[in-house]
């Protein structure tokens, strides 16, 4: 919450699905009124389901012990002991390249 490159739309998306995965409506009441600064009721709501699924997915994987991964990809990174430094400045330089100069802002507004 405390990082630099968040807007203060995108704390309040933390915040709330926070609050909706922790249930701190009886630790906290100002969350709805912060998330309803900078969300539409509709956007509130349409974040409030992202989280749910994504809470039920992860409670789901975690008690069936599904892999999230296939088990290749997990044996891979279990076997990988260091990252190669030139590979990971080249990822980030071509990821930096195709990165928007400028994002258009959100319309809290719409519908």
């Amino acid at each position: 919450m405390d990082s630099p490159h968040l807007s203060p739309r995108e704390r309040a998306a933390v915040l709330w699905a926070e609050h909706v995965t922790k249930n701190t409506a009886r630790s906290r009441e100002d969350v709805y009124q912060e998330a309803r600064r900078h969300f539409s009721e509709a956007e509130l709501v349409e974040l409030t389901l992202m989280v749910g699924f994504f809470n039920m997915f992860n409670r789901l994987t975690d008690s069936l012990r599904l892999p999230v991964e296939a088990p290749e990809e997990v044996r891979k990174i279990q076997r990988s002991v260091r990252l190669d430094p030139e590979r990971v400045q080249g990822y980030y330089g071509a990821l930096l390249g195709a990165w928007p100069r400028d994002f258009p802002r959100p319309d809290a507004q719409a519908p």
